[in-house]
């Protein structure tokens, strides 16, 4: 298990971490969040050569999906950098990328009864500045967040579990620390924490109650 005392609070530079090897020639991974090696819970950086592939695998617990550069695609479509996905749970795909991409993917994480498909291509550049409604189920809620330089948030909010986030355009301070596009951040202690834009940013941010989750392996 990698990352799942959920007790503990995470600062994580994605883009200082080195790119691990997948079990598929030309598709790397920067893992944040895993229960087992090629199953289960999972939050990571996938990154995909031009070419590559994935073959067909199942999602028991659903897939979510944030494009962060190039053209990602499976059977059902293309979809460019800023697209947001869900596969809900037991959906299957072969993903695969023509010219390359990096996404953001957290596997095995929905509730059964969450069953909502979103195939959502994004304007990142065109967002204004706020808070954008991606996703809502139960006591799981996903924004897109759009901040100016100087721009406030305040951790926690209304969550009573965890607060997530993925910087994936600009640079936040942490409780007075910079830190560069490519943060993730889990917060679960509900202390307080003061983040500022120090430039425009964008950032995904999550809140969802601890998770009570059991292995299931992929088939």
């Amino acid at each position: 298990m990698l990352n799942l005392d959920f007790s503990k609070e995470l600062l994580i530079d994605t883009q200082a971490m080195n790119w691990l090897p997948s079990p598929l020639a030309g598709v790397m991974r920067k893992p944040l969040e895993r229960e087992g090696k090629e199953h289960g819970y999972t939050t990571s950086i996938v990154k995909y050569e031009p070419g590559s592939r994935f073959s067909e695998h199942r999602h028991p617990m659903g897939e979510e999906i944030l494009v962060l550069s190039g053209v990602f695609s499976d059977e059902h479509g293309d979809y460019p950098a800023g697209s947001y996905l869900r596969n809900p749970p037991n959906s299957r795909h072969s993903p695969f990328s023509h010219e390359g991409c990096e996404i953001f993917v957290k596997l095995n994480q929905f509730s059964i009864e969450d069953t909502t498909t979103i195939n959502r291509a994004v304007e990142i550049n065109a967002i204004e500045p706020g808070w954008t409604l991606l996703h809502n189920h139960s006591d799981e809620t996903v924004w897109l967040v759009s901040l100016t330089i100087g721009d406030e948030v305040i951790l926690p909010m209304e969550s009573q579990g965890i607060e997530e986030l993925l910087l994936f355009d600009g640079e936040i301070s942490v409780d007075g620390n910079a830190y560069p596009n490519g943060l993730w951040f889990r917060s679960t202690l509900l202390a307080e924490h003061k983040l500022v834009a120090g430039s425009d940013a964008k950032l995904i941010v999550r809140t969802r109650p601890i998770p009570r989750f059991a292995s299931v392996v992929s088939s």
